[in-house]
């Protein structure tokens, strides 16, 4: 009874983990789209198995790597410097 027990809380840690997640990186997207929109900068850079893209306005700046794998990390930085 108590590996049941411990198997279904571990479940719903396990998919609450991974909806926060996806929250997040949601969340970065419409930052990026919307800054994209309000007219930014946007670099892009391709390596040999990398791709980067850098959109920057006056009030923050987002990187975004791209892997081969499809594995995409975004980085947010704010002019004040606090970022996520």
């Amino acid at each position: 009874m108590k590996k049941v027990i411990f198997i279904m809380l571990m479940g719903i840690f396990l998919s609450f983990s991974i909806t926060s997640c996806r929250e997040k990186t949601e969340e970065k997207k419409g930052v990026v789209e919307e800054m994209i929109d309000n007219g930014a900068e946007v670099k892009v850079k391709t390596n040999n198995d990398k791709t980067k893209i850098k959109v920057e306005d006056e009030d923050q700046k987002v990187k975004i790597k791209v892997d081969d794998d499809g594995d995409v990390k975004y980085k947010v930085d704010t002019k004040d410097g606090s970022g996520n």
